[in-house]
């Protein structure tokens, strides 16, 4: 983020083919990520987490709502920009997916659990998150 900062400063005209190339880069990093993520996910035990998981998932979104409207104290946004930064965070697929095999991959006997619970994660909030930026965001940013 730095680095892409200081371009915009110093070469602004180069930020358009760094970008591309960057988007490129995504490309194939999701693969590498996402993949191997899905593959160790088991589905019997997905769908033995039922609804409890789901329900779970559900409660600690409010929390981080709460944690994200946080760190968004002392600056200049408006309370409607604010709701929106909330919406905005619903959906962390990346990070979940990344955090979620850490578990299983060092061998805790939690290890499904967090890997099916990241998972899960995903597969709620990144919908949920889209449909509420794509329906919110004319409303709370114009």
């Amino acid at each position: 983020m730095a680095m892409g900062l200081a371009l915009q400063k110093s070469r602004p005209e180069k930020l358009p083919l760094l970008s591309g190339a960057w988007a490129d880069i995504w490309a194939l990093a999701q693969i590498v990520l996402f993949v191997p993520v899905g593959t160790a996910v088991s589905l019997p035990y997905a769908m033995g987490a039922g609804i409890s998981a789901v329900v779970l998932i559900l409660l600690i979104l409010p929390i981080r709502c709460i944690g994200v409207q946080a760190c968004l104290v002392g600056t200049d946004l408006n309370f409607k920009e604010k709701l929106f930064v909330s919406l905005a965070y619903l959906p962390k697929a990346t990070v979940q997916a990344a955090m979620g095999a850490v578990p299983l991959a060092m061998g805790l006997s939690c290890g499904s659990l967090a890997l099916t619970m990241a998972v899960l994660a995903i597969l709620i909030t990144a919908p949920l998150g889209a449909f509420l930026i794509d329906k919110f965001y004319r409303k709370l940013l114009y």
